[in-house]
């Protein structure tokens, strides 16, 4: 990295846009130099303060939409704060959730934005204008708040994934309830109990000591472990006893939503205790089923087949000096853990998703898949089985994964704890390559009628591209099963000091031949998640007949803007349908992940 953006790094973090004069302005925004590079990637992630609760109409400033449009609303949430009034600034995984609305109706396009009011968030909100930190979060540590004893960790701030399922929509966290929110109004309904509730069926998995360790000697020690962490966290952290991963599936044969929770003791001992979850339409708790496996795994995102639950195991390991540092306050609890690269292979469980599946092989799923290849996975786009006349199934998982060796929990999006700064060059490192960064794979598993692995292996999605990706979307109603299309944000490389991310294309790859097209947002400007829009909830459909919505972020003009593109024509130049300006005042940071609640579905 050049001195030029070291220093501009040592200056300053996640501010509102700095206060120069126009001639300033007008000269730093010219070129592609270190300080543009660290503006743009900093003007990303500035707080956004102001809500707007009564919708406002956005003016095209390009196309219309399409009258084949289907009603409906596209939903995104991610951070909205970084620093309070106080001298404190947050990673941007702890960033209060602020929830986004664009409503597609009438031939237009009507926006509104609030904070989810989790219990942290009113905590923290003084009044409308003043904030003070005094929650620490994960990721963070705290300069204008207390740090020393302060076990305020569990910062729940409903910033990561959001859904709309039997007409209720929530705002999850990657540890916490979920929040209820009114679907009109934003207003936050409160928390929701979700892994508490009974089930028409639970399958409890009685018989892991027996079938895992003969003596049982290691997991008396676990047992043992488990019982003195859990009034700890609990009681101490305020820690719920199961924590409910922010990541969920739609099964749209069987309409279901699919959730999936693990322990909280379980980032602390070798042993992972999973809890998958299935409701209905009427959000009616349909199966509950519960895994125990004897291994210490990170679990962010997940995916399934029409009769499998499919995990890949990210390996952690526990950092006794640095959880010391992190219990007393001084360094990021997040601090507490560390990556362990020690396996070569990475390990995919194939977990039976109903108790008695007739298609369903019986199979050993306490023991891993192991992959030839090791990689530490970010986000599934999907996962689908294929049965031959004798039996045997070959699994299919498409996912975004990057390496081990590049993987840093406290450091993720540049940030700096010490020092309380975003430095874009840990996203753009160019050392040992591109697969260093989350890039796109696919991992086949082939299992004979007996359930034996009669092969595995992990490969680029695509010969013809590597680029930098994430964020990887289908259309919804092929998830689980064999589909042709991915859509992902990923990196053009046209940036010179920021090649990687943040990402600046939406790209449409075919699954069937490695063919990719791609749609590039403006000059100095990046993209969040895009969301696939089907053109109609019917079966019969062209896979690829719809509509993507992604927001473009316009750093150097400091709007955002809402894109609609016809998922049929991207990479050609008839690719951008329309454009939606939201007010420069209104303007709001990245975004994490987003759904689309068709009006006639799901509802």
């Amino acid at each position: 990295m050049s001195h030029h953006l070291r220093f501009f790094i040592s200056s300053t973090f996640i501010l509102p846009r700095p206060k120069f004069k126009r001639s300033t302005v007008t000269a730093l925004w010219t070129s592609d130099s270190p300080s543009n590079a660290f503006w743009d990637y900093n003007l990303l992630f500035f707080s956004q303060r102001s809500e707007l609760h009564r919708p406002i109409h956005l003016q095209p400033i390009f196309g219309s939409l399409p009258t084949d449009f289907p009603a409906g609303t596209y939903y995104l949430v991610g951070p909205g704060l970084f620093s309070d009034d106080y001298g404190s600034t947050v990673h941007p995984l702890d960033g209060h959730g602020y929830l986004r609305s664009f409503d597609f109706s009438n031939g237009g396009v009507n926006y509104s934005a609030r904070y989810v009011s989790t219990d942290a968030e009113r905590e923290e909100r003084k009044g409308e204008k003043e904030w003070r930190f005094t929650h620490r979060g994960p990721f963070s540590v705290l300069r204008g708040g207390t740090r020393i004893g302060n076990v305020k960790v569990m910062k729940n701030v409903a910033n990561t994934s959001v859904v709309q399922w039997g007409g209720r929509l929530l705002c999850l966290w990657e540890g916490g309830e979920p929040y209820e929110i009114d679907p009109q109004s934003l207003e936050t309904l409160g928390p929701v109990d979700l892994t508490g509730v009974d089930a028409d069926q639970t399958v409890k998995d009685e018989d892991w000591r027996k079938e895992l360790l003969p003596g049982g000697i290691k997991m008396v020690g676990i047992d043992i472990a488990s019982c003195f962490l859990k009034p700890i966290l609990h009681g101490l952290f305020n820690m719920p006893p199961k924590r409910l991963l922010a990541h969920y599936k739609i099964d749209p044969e069987r309409k279901r939503l699919l959730m999936l929770s693990c322990n909280a003791e379980d980032m602390l001992l070798a042993r992972s205790n999973f809890t998958f979850y299935e409701f209905d339409l009427d959000f009616k708790l349909k199966q509950k089923r519960e895994f125990i496996i004897p291994d210490h795994l990170m679990i962010h995102d997940w995916t399934f087949t029409d009769s499998y639950y499919i995990l890949v195991g990210n390996r952690i390991k526990l950092d006794i000096s640095a959880s010391v540092l992190a219990l007393c306050g001084t360094q990021p609890m997040i601090s507490s853990l560390s990556v362990n690269p020690t396996r070569r292979t990475t390990p995919v469980y194939v977990l039976p998703r109903f108790a008695n599946d007739k298609n369903g092989i019986r199979m050993n799923w306490r023991k891993p898949i192991e992959t030839p290849r090791q990689f530490w996975a970010t986000h599934s786009a999907n996962a689908f089985e294929e049965r031959d006349d004798l039996g045997n199934v070959e699994i299919q998982l498409q996912l975004s994964a990057c390496s081990y060796q590049w993987f840093d929990f406290h450091r993720m999006f540049g940030y700096n704890w010490r020092n309380a700064k975003l430095d874009p060059s840990f996203m753009n490192t160019n050392a040992r390559g591109e697969d260093l960064l989350p890039h796109l794979i696919q991992v086949s598993i082939k299992l004979d009628s007996r359930g034996k692995c009669a092969g595995c292996s992990a490969e680029n999605l695509s010969n013809k591209w590597n680029r930098p990706a994430d964020f990887t979307v289908i259309n919804p109603a092929f998830c689980g099963r064999k589909n042709a299309y991915i859509y992902t944000s990923a990196a053009s490389g046209k940036r010179r000091l920021l090649p990687s991310f943040p990402f600046d294309s939406v790209v449409k790859l075919n699954t069937n031949n490695g063919k990719v097209a791609s749609w590039s947002s403006g000059s100095r400007a990046f993209v969040g998640e895009p969301a696939f829009v089907p053109r109609s909830i019917y079966k019969g459909d062209a896979e690829d007949d719809g509509y993507i919505l992604v927001v473009e972020y316009a750093v150097s003009k400091q709007k955002c803007y809402l894109v609609v593109l016809d998922a049929k024509k991207i990479g050609g130049k008839d690719a951008l349908v329309a454009k939606f300006e939201v007010p420069k005042k209104l303007r709001f940071p990245f975004g994490f992940h987003g759904f689309w609640a068709n009006r006639d579905l799901y509802n």
